[in-house]
C-alpha cells in the first residue's frame, strides 16, 4: 500500500517571514534562532531545522472542521520555507528519532483508530493504519509535545 505524507504550504505563513518581533508578538508568534540539531521540527519541509537559521513557533489550527476532533497546537515553521514537502511511501526526517502518535480519521473528521510508534516504527504503524478502510487519512503528532506534525493520505 503506497501513502503519501505532506508538509504545510509554507505560502501561509509567509505574510509573518520577515516582520519585526514586535509585531510576530501580537499575533502570538515567536521568532528564535536555532542552536541545536536535532530540536526543532520543521512543518512545511519536514526536516529539522538547521543550526544558525531561524524559525518561528507559532499556534496552528491542523483540523479545522465542525468535529469535536477540531483541534490546533503550537508548530515550529522554518523562516522564509514556502514549498510543502511531499515524501511518498518514505518516512521524513522529523519522524525518524521521535516517538509518533498517528490517528485515524474518517471522511467526516472523526476518529476511527490511534497507535504510538516508537522511534523507527512509523512505516509500521502508518501501513496499519491506513489497513483500514474507514480511515481516509492520518494525522501525526510528536507524542511527547503533542503538536501536530503532517498529514499522511493513501495513494
Amino acid at each position: 500500500m503506497s501513502f503519501k505524507i505532506t508538509g504545510l504550504d509554507g505560502n501561509d505563513f509567509s505574510h509573518l517571514y520577515g516582520l519585526p518581533d514586535d509585531k510576530l508578538k501580537t499575533q502570538g508568534v515567536v521568532r528564535f534562532s536555532v542552536d541545536q540539531y536535532p530540536s526543532y521540527p520543521d512543518r512545511i519541509t519536514l526536516r529539522e531545522i538547521p543550526v544558525g537559521e531561524t524559525g518561528l513557533l507559532l499556534n496552528h489550527t491542523f483540523l479545522d472542521t465542525d468535529s469535536p476532533y477540531k483541534g490546533s497546537h503550537a508548530i515550529f515553521i522554518w523562516e522564509g520555507q514556502l514549498n510543502a514537502a511531499v515524501y511518498l511511501d518514505t518516512i521524513p526526517e522529523v519522524m525518524e528519532r521521535r516517538i509518533m502518535s498517528f490517528r485515524g480519521f474518517d471522511n467526516q473528521d472523526m476518529l476511527i483508530e490511534a497507535n504510538l510508534a516508537q522511534p523507527g516504527e512509523a512505516r509500521e504503524h502508518i501501513l496499519s493504519l491506513l489497513m483500514n478502510e474507514s480511515v481516509e487519512y492520518i494525522l501525526a503528532h510528536n507524542a511527547k509535545q503533542g503538536c501536530f506534525s503532517c498529514r499522511i493520505e493513501r495513494i
